[in-house]
């Protein structure tokens, strides 16, 4: 993936490189998460508003977010073959971000054509930008490094700290001031992350470089022939894991459709006290930026939990990450649950059951995504690492387009079931796959037996 062998300047343990990609990706999801905090809200709010929104129903709004939301990470895997075939990630991520600039500046005319010009430009430039950048953070290291998944850890806080930022900002200003002064700010966001990404090139000599034909993995030259019986194993093993991602997005990106429009119609937002700016009642987007929080104060701790696990020679692969994850964020599903039970009950519900669903929800988050993400670096074979990423984030596509369709259904079965649905599901499936974890492992022919402590 790249040419590791080049002696990297680091700061706090880790190659510089790392925290130009971090601050890269932090605006990149600033512009994203912050459109995404909006999108459904000015969808479904209403014409006749001063704030005027699209009228659109629920079930409307919640179709296009499905396929929206699929789409943007479905185009990963052009986006990873242009990178291995044509440009390199390194040229990909710049030509992506370039495109994403231009898409979110666009969604701030208020035409029709801009809206539907510049969700499509988002798709194109997230493609490209996506999958790369996240193949780029693994090539910093060393086969066998135990820091990558640290340094991935540490990469998902950047990714949430635009996301906090985001819904914070993004949220108050689409809600409060104008639906598309708030998609403007955040095509400002892409263009901080495009700058950072420019100038901090120098650090990213060695790494995302195209190189035709072959790949350079620790100074020697593999050719594209045929996949070996291993790297075909470890292929599988990562297709098969893929199902995982399906069932984990398809349940957690309900934060975006079904849960944001549950926490704008029948939560109680309103405080005891008042607050600047914004009164005695929360703005709903505001609630999306708890998940980047709890992720911000807890990712490096619970990455050092795993860590230790493993050099304790206890149960810490990716594939049970993966699955204690997934059973953590359905559990939390419940607090919906209970939310929903107390609506029934009293007409409303109060605003600790959403804190305690986006607590269990980044809990879950922590153990899965950044671990999936350094488990496709470690399992990929290098001429097809950029693919292979691509189709990682076309799979978290098809679990969003799954979140639509599950949000869509509540109008007919309630949120009660719904929420009840997914908390039982994704708990008996992260059971299921530690019931088959032996198995699952031998694919993997030892790709995480022996990591440690590696200095560049």
């Amino acid at each position: 993936m790249s040419d590791i062998t080049v002696k990297q300047k680091e700061f706090f343990g880790h190659p510089i490189g790392l925290y130009v990609l971090f601050f890269t990706e932090m605006w990149e999801r600033f512009s994203y998460y912050g459109m995404r905090a909006i999108l459904v809200l000015y969808l479904v709010g209403k014409t006749t508003d001063v704030n005027s929104g699209m009228g659109w129903s629920q079930a409307e709004a919640l179709s296009l977010y499905g396929w929206y939301t699929m789409l943007v990470y479905v185009a990963s895997i052009p986006g990873g073959i242009i990178a291995d075939k044509v440009l390199g990630q390194k040229k990909s991520v710049m030509l992506g971000g370039l495109i994403l600039v231009a898409g979110h500046g666009i969604l701030a005319v208020t035409e029709l054509w801009a809206f539907y010009t510049g969700l499509g430009l988002i798709i194109v430039g997230v493609g490209l930008l996506k999958p790369n950048i996240s193949t780029m953070v693994g090539g910093l290291y060393k086969q066998g490094d135990i820091r990558r998944d640290k340094a991935f850890t540490i990469f998902y806080i950047g990714i949430n700290l635009g996301a906090f930022l985001a819904s914070l900002v993004v949220g108050y200003v689409g809600e409060k001031i104008g639906w598309h002064y708030g998609f403007g700010l955040a095509g400002i966001g892409m263009l901080m992350g495009q700058s950072v990404y420019f100038y901090g090139q120098k650090y990213l000599t060695h790494v995302g470089n195209f190189i035709g034909d072959s790949k350079t993995v620790e100074g020697k030259k593999l050719q594209n022939s045929s996949l070996t019986k291993i790297e075909k194993d470890r292929i599988i093993v990562l297709l098969l894991s893929f199902l995982i991602v399906i069932v984990f997005w398809g349940a957690f990106e309900q934060a975006g459709g079904l849960m944001n429009i549950y926490t704008s119609e029948k939560t109680d937002r309103v405080l005891s006290f008042s607050l600047p700016l914004i009164g005695n009642t929360v703005p709903a987007s505001w609630f999306q930026s708890l998940n980047a929080f709890f992720i911000i104060i807890l990712g490096t701790g619970v990455a050092s939990i795993w860590a230790k696990r493993k050099l304790k020679n206890k149960e810490a692969s990716s594939l049970f990450k993966m699955a204690i994850g997934t059973m953590i964020m359905g559990f939390g599903f419940l607090f919906m649950t209970a939310a929903a039970a107390q609506f029934d009950t009293e007409g409303s519900s109060a605003m600790y059951w959403l804190v305690l669903a986006y607590l269990f929800h980044t809990i879950g988050e922590l153990c899965s995504s950044p671990v999936s993400l350094s488990f496709i670096t470690k399992l990929s074979p290098a001429k097809y690492s950029s693919i292979m990423m691509g189709i990682y984030f076309a799979m978290t596509g098809f679990g969003n387009k799954l979140a639509g369709i599950l949000g869509e259904s509540a109008s007919e079965l309630g949120e009660y079931t719904i929420f009840t649905g997914i908390a039982i599901f994704c708990m008996l499936f992260g059971l299921l796959i530690i019931v088959f974890l032996k198995k699952l492992k031998v694919l993997t022919h030892g790709a995480e037996d022996n990591e440690f402590e590696v200095s560049n």
